[in-house]
């Protein structure tokens, strides 16, 4: 069985930076690809922002885009993301998703941030 548990979230404030982990067990990290989801407070959905593909590459969308890192952190069975300059506008359940063997999607429970001025 496939779990995913977001950790990292929390209040942050304008400026600040947050590390979030999506640590996996029942499935590897490494050669998967794991998405990284935010759902805002005005949002109808949750919107990809960020992405590490089976051989390592990386992706940031546009909402966190030159501020966002993703890495694998393989000890730990882990995704990483990073966020840095914090706004408002991060504010929002964060939720990761595992694709294994592109084709199976496990989902974690999510994680909120809340970022405050």
């Amino acid at each position: 069985q496939v779990q995913l548990v977001e950790s990292g979230g929390g209040l942050f404030h304008n400026g600040e930076s947050l590390t979030l982990s999506c640590a996996a067990s029942g499935a590897s990290v490494e050669g998967n690809l794991m998405n990284w989801y935010r759902q805002g407070p005005a949002d109808n959905q949750r919107k990809l922002i960020a992405q590490i593909g089976s051989e390592g590459d990386t992706v940031c969308r546009d909402q966190v885009k030159g501020r966002c890192k993703v890495l694998r952190d393989t000890e730990k069975n882990a995704v990483i993301l990073e966020i840095n300059n914090l706004d408002h506008e991060d504010t929002g359940v964060y939720v990761c998703n595992l694709v294994v063997a592109k084709k199976h999607d496990y989902w974690g429970q999510g994680t909120q941030v809340t970022v405050s001025s």
